[in-house]
């Protein structure tokens, strides 16, 4: 099922790792390790996700790697939102914000689709 041809997705959701590692470390400047280490996890966990889904088995497994990283997109986009919130924790940058936000609305409509088809 793999194609290695330029897919938008498995690169948003490499830059978005890039983002979540840099947001992390400064976090963790701050001793802030365990909300540093959840940032961490399910930051990265949403692209490595999507690239799994690259080689999926079948339409039904590719989906459900999707919607793994749905969740854990919705997992981070709660930790920076907390963030925001607490006055113990930097603000994330407005990049890692938009690209968690085009992300989250690209994998919605993938699995969508993909239902459909």
């Amino acid at each position: 099922m793999r194609n290695d041809k330029e897919n938008l997705i498995v690169r948003l959701t490499f830059e978005l790792a890039i983002e979540v590692v840099k947001f992390s470390e400064e976090i963790r400047k701050n001793n802030r390790f365990e909300m540093a280490s959840q940032i961490f996890r399910s930051g990265t966990s949403i692209g490595a996700n999507i690239r799994e889904a690259q080689n999926a088995e079948s339409k039904r497994d590719f989906i459900h790697k999707f919607k793994i990283s749905a969740k854990e997109a919705d997992e981070l986009e709660y930790w920076l939102e907390l963030c925001k919130a607490s006055e113990f924790y930097p603000n994330p940058n407005e990049k890692l914000l938009k690209n968690l936000k085009s992300v989250i609305l690209i994998i919605s409509k993938i699995i969508s689709t993909s239902k459909k088809a």
